[in-house]
């Protein structure tokens, strides 16, 4: 994966962070000679610094979800004697094209994008422009009209579900865009998909897998990146096909 070569200054809690959850971590970034905190899941002021988002999380903190999912997906469907450059692929969180660029390194050629955060639109046409056959800053429950009837081969989610930034429900709309027969594939962190979720996804995840709405194909455990003390985290990610339910 080509990341930008934009570095910044960066400093982390040097007390206490082993004590901070995943959605409560932060950093400081020096930005025109003054340093601001910004919190990890506060997207769009990331976003909006040239190249911060890939030096925090890919340079520091060795984020590899986009790359494990993309080559889970693109194998699983090599397996099943399809081609990747015939699915068109929804992209669900987006963000700014890191997911969509892995995905096209792996041969999928005609990827759409949706993230609710502007600055996510932003940075792709800034930093990433072509990724994405067509990117949309939009609610999927509120989706727009050249998405509203749309139906897609494939669905990715990655590194998004969990914590707030995309609900069930909104995960959900999405996986009723993929036409019976096509794939499915997202990363959570293993902890959501114990019984003590109460984010909802554990209910959502096992439901559609116990029901045989998604059959599986593939499921790795990986370390999604490191937490600001320098541990691991975590995640699964899973592909599977949709079948009728």
């Amino acid at each position: 994966m080509t990341l930008t070569t934009l570095t910044h200054q960066i400093r982390f809690p040097s007390h206490a962070a082993a004590e901070l959850s995943q959605d409560q971590e932060w950093c400081e970034v020096r930005l025109d000679g003054d340093w601001k905190r910004i919190r990890f899941h506060d997207y769009g002021e990331i976003y909006s610094v040239p190249g911060l988002y890939e030096h925090l999380f890919y340079e520091r903190l060795r984020c590899q979800s986009p790359a494990v999912v993309a080559e889970l997906l693109a194998g699983a469907v090599r397996e099943a004697g399809e081609d990747p450059s015939q699915l068109d692929v929804l992209d669900l969180g987006a963000g700014n094209g890191m997911v969509g660029e892995a995905l096209r390194e792996h041969g999928f050629e005609e990827t759409t994008g949706v993230d609710i955060t502007p600055e996510a639109g932003e940075a792709v046409e800034r930093d990433r422009p072509g990724v994405y056959a067509d990117y949309h800053v939009c609610d999927l429950l509120d989706p727009p009209p050249e998405l509203a009837g749309a139906s897609f081969g494939a669905m990715t989610s990655v590194a998004a579900l969990g914590f707030g930034d995309i609900p069930p429900e909104v995960f959900s709309a999405a996986f009723d865009r993929v036409r019976d027969g096509g794939w499915v594939a997202f990363t959570i962190k293993e902890d959501f998909l114990d019984g003590g979720d109460d984010s909802g996804f554990a209910g959502l995840i096992s439901g559609l897998l116990d029901a045989g709405a998604i059959e599986e194909r593939g499921r790795r455990r990986y370390r999604h990146r490191l937490d600001v003390a320098g541990d691991p985290i975590h995640y699964v990610a899973v592909v599977g096909v949709k079948r009728a339910r």
